[in-house]
């Protein structure tokens, strides 16, 4: 079983890479808005309610597939690296693939900042995240996270041994899922 944790800020192209990574590798993609597009209608993922259900979700989903004969999963988050109950949520997560002999690979997107305000209004993006294309608001919403998150990881902050960080403002969505097929052997 391998798990491909893919992490950065909003816009970065987590997804799209997800999408690539998953047709090259086999892996399945569960991408962080499957569940927040599920929830929102009914309650706001702000909301106590709306990020409870958005978190059990994700944990039966995870589990489910842990103990699944799949070859694995990709997930895309967006990490709050200042935030001590981000780096609890993505430990925990990767204790439910490990604890079954499952293999963890952590992929970190960065990209320039006008690049990820491009992305943001991509119809790609648009159409697979409804709750974005309210565009004026995402990027003020995508703008303000950067004063009140740091969204990338300082050097030498993240110590596995199964980690790439990989500057996509320049690279396809392909060239980068290429990258972390190859240097994770998937």
């Amino acid at each position: 079983m391998n798990f491909v944790l893919i992490f950065g800020p909003q816009a970065v192209g987590k997804m799209t890479v997800g999408q690539e990574l998953a047709k090259i590798t086999g892996l399945k993609l569960f991408h962080n808005h499957m569940t927040i597009e599920l929830v929102t209608p009914i309650f706001d993922f702000g909301t106590k309610e709306g990020q409870r259900l958005v978190t059990l979700f994700r944990e039966e989903i995870f589990e489910a597939v842990a103990k699944s004969d799949l070859e694995g999963l990709i997930f895309t988050y967006v990490w709050a690296f200042n935030h001590p109950s981000d780096w609890e949520y993505v430990n925990k997560v990767c204790q439910i693939f490990e604890s079954r002999g499952g293999n963890v690979y952590f992929v970190e997107l960065e990209a320039d900042l006008n690049e990820r305000l491009e992305r943001n209004k991509s119809p790609h993006r648009l159409e697979h995240k409804p709750t974005k294309r309210n565009v004026e608001w995402s990027e003020n919403n995508l703008k303000r996270s950067m004063e009140k998150y740091r969204l990338n990881s300082l050097e030498g902050e993240i110590t596995k041994p199964d980690y790439i960080r990989i500057n996509n403002t320049n690279l396809s969505a392909e060239e980068a899922a290429k990258v972390i097929k190859e240097r994770f052997q998937l």
